[in-house]
């Protein structure tokens, strides 16, 4: 896999905006058949962390937003196809170490993980934090990952 870039919303050239855009319009409107607001307020203020193929093409991203002493990851994909390789694995935990680098006062990572994922995010040390409710149709949990 490619190695990881991360950066903030001014950082990002128009082409890489727009293959983020399109690569999470596919996978969480289209793919995942979820009508809601995909670019939002939050991508502003966001890092952007990610892969790129030689073409250009996101291969996998997560947003990471500073929330005071926690640290939010979302908008965590692996392009179609690039799934079952491992990637998923690695962007995690790309993730997990660019919130402890960029956010060192940070006491904790947390995420709104899909249901079906809980297993995947606690093998990163994620733990439950509420029962599992329905965002955009589909089942997530709050999880939590303390930092110290």
């Amino acid at each position: 896999m490619a190695e990881f870039q991360q950066k903030r919303f001014s950082q990002l050239t128009p082409t890489e905006l727009f293959e983020i855009y399109r690569v999470r319009v596919a996978v969480f409107v289209v793919e995942q058949a979820c009508a809601y607001q995909e670019v939002d307020d939050l991508d502003v203020q966001a890092q952007h962390l990610f892969t790129q193929d030689e073409a250009g093409r996101i291969t996998a991203y997560a947003r990471l937003i500073d929330e005071g002493k926690q640290v939010r990851i979302g908008r965590v994909l692996v392009a179609p196809t690039n799934r079952g390789q491992g990637a998923g694995r690695q962007l995690v935990t790309a993730a997990l170490t660019a919130a402890k680098q960029t956010y060192p006062a940070a006491q904790s990572v947390v995420i709104q993980a899909q249901a079906y994922l809980q297993k995947f995010y606690a093998s990163f040390g994620f733990q439950p934090t509420s029962a599992v409710y329905l965002d955009t149709g589909i089942p997530h949990l709050d999880m939590v990952l303390a930092l110290n």
